[in-house]
């Protein structure tokens, strides 16, 4: 039983730190991870849209299976916990082989080691010359920018230069990476949340709505204090813009003015831009008032009559008046005006006026003349309602010229506390593949060899690169060929100093 267990432990591990599991694993986190950003995701993406674009059927089986929040579904968490793993026991399986390559290089090549090793070239030197050929090794090893050292084998000489082991390790950088960004994508998942926030002009609050129809308090509150909306020439939206406030125990601790991807980030929350529109409430409505001559009031008609007699001070007597719901303004000293309501969507039906709903429609504006004189009221509204409206019947004729809406913005808010983990991990891969493609682990050998035969001496180079090999293969001819012109360049010297000694003789 016992050998049973250990024999299903070992199996279990040997299939977790298989390479062929971790691919497989990853190619499913790959694929999840793309259907992530084809299927809408929520709460990114509004509901009437969702709805729009997936039949109720439909959206119920991606909401079942959470494909419509995939990077916080169990399953895929799940399914990055078994990468993680099968990459931590990969590496731990490879590790110990791969750190004595690292930490030990094989610096003197055995016979069999020589045999099998691709590119080699064997150059003839004088049997009584292994000096100069390891001579002429060395300066070509230097010429190539390498720093040769001399290795001794009992009464051997030999010479190992090496660029790049650290490239050996460039597949660990890669899994420590990928262990990054997975970690960091599970501290989301548990952790981490996304909501949204919509606040008017000038209101503040610190409850997020979050996708899952729950609501979470923050410790403290935040508030819109402007936002608008810049257009490019012909009209189109270019940006939105909000100027917020964070308010923490009654004061202002911090203030951004926010845009798309550039967000207010305070205590680990975001605060995105994500929306913007107007309210239904009206910020500033100017008017142009202009006594009616047709209303037989004394003071209208000194007020028609003044303007007329003094053109120059104001003409036609036109004021404009510049006030919000609830005000009142005095037209003259008989004469106030009431912006007594604005209706955003507003139907007519009986003769009465009604709101439709609270969404920007068919707006109207109400407003209400009051004549102490004549003692009543008239009512004005914009548009002029037929059967309705006393426009042309008050004591002045009001004209709008400029209504502004107050404005809402709509932010994203995220809790991610896992992002450090995410972008430590992008870098570090950036860093990790750099040394996979650019960096090659480059090796040279070269050491005087007897043949057991003829007992002729020659010089064995040889070299080796993990990867880009063709590319190496003829960086070692171009070595291979510099150390024969060595060689053949000190043959001739050591002639000519033959020649010139017995010359002398």
């Amino acid at each position: 039983m016992e050998l049973n267990k250990k024999g299903f432990t070992h199996k279990l591990w040997r299939t977790i730190a298989s390479i062929q599991t971790g691919v497989v694993l990853l190619i499913l986190v790959v694929i999840f991870a793309a259907v992530g950003t084809i299927v809408l995701q929520r709460p990114a993406t509004d509901p009437d849209e969702m709805q729009t674009a997936y039949s109720p059927q439909v959206l119920s089986i991606l909401d079942a299976l959470r494909l419509t929040d995939v990077f916080h579904s169990w399953w895929f968490l799940g399914l990055v916990v078994l990468v993680s793993l099968s990459i931590i026991a990969a590496s731990i399986d490879r590790f110990p082989n791969a750190w004595r390559y690292f930490s030990r290089p094989y610096k003197y090549p055995d016979p069999t080691f020589r045999r099998a090793l691709h590119p080699q070239r064997t150059i003839a030197i004088s049997n009584s010359d292994e000096e100069s050929g390891l001579v002429a090794a060395e300066r070509a090893l230097h010429s190539i920018g390498l720093k040769p050292e001399r290795v001794i084998r009992e009464d051997h000489f030999g010479i190992f230069a090496e660029r790049h082991r650290i490239s050996e390790m460039a597949v660990y950088i890669v899994h420590a990476s990928l262990l990054l960004i997975f970690s960091g994508w599970i501290i989301d998942g548990v952790y981490g949340w996304r909501g949204t926030l919509t606040l008017n002009e000038g209101q503040s609050s610190n409850v997020v709505e979050l996708r899952d129809g729950k609501t979470r308090t923050l410790p403290y509150a935040i508030r819109c204090d402007s936002a608008g909306q810049e257009n490019y020439k012909d009209g189109t939206p270019k940006k939105w813009w909000s100027k917020l406030a964070v308010v923490e125990g009654g004061r202002d601790v911090k203030s951004k003015e926010i845009v798309v991807n550039d967000p207010l980030l305070y205590r680990g929350v975001r605060f995105y831009q994500s929306s913007f529109g107007e309210t239904a409430k009206v910020q500033k409505l100017v008017i142009s008032a202009t006594p009616n001559p047709a209303f037989k009031s004394s003071s209208t008609l000194a007020a028609l009559n003044s303007s007329r007699q003094n053109p120059n001070s104001d003409p036609d007597n036109i004021k404009e008046i510049a006030f919000t719901v609830g005000d009142t303004a005095d037209l003259d000293t008989d004469t106030s005006l009431r912006f007594a309501e604005f209706i955003p969507d507003y139907a007519v039906r009986d003769g009465q006026v009604y709101k439709r709903s609270n969404e920007i429609g068919s707006p109207a504006a109400h407003l209400v003349v009051t004549s102490k004189r004549a003692g009543k009221s008239f009512d004005v509204w914009f548009p002029k309602l037929e059967e309705i409206a006393d426009n042309s019947q008050a004591p002045y004729l009001l004209e709008p010229k400029n209504l502004q809406l107050a404005h809402f913005t709509g932010l994203q808010v995220s809790h991610e506390p896992g992002q450090w983990g995410i972008w430590s991990g992008v870098v570090l891969m950036g860093i990790g593949l750099t040394f996979v493609f650019y960096v090659v682990h480059v090796r040279f050998w070269a050491l005087p060899v007897r043949d057991a035969k003829t007992g002729a001496l020659s010089l064995w180079i040889g070299g080796s690169a993990n990867r880009n090999r063709d590319a190496f293969e003829q960086r070692f001819n171009d070595l291979a060929a510099s150390v024969e012109e060595e060689l053949k360049t000190n043959s001739l010297t050591a002639l000519r100093e033959q020649v010139v000694t017995a010359a002398g003789n």
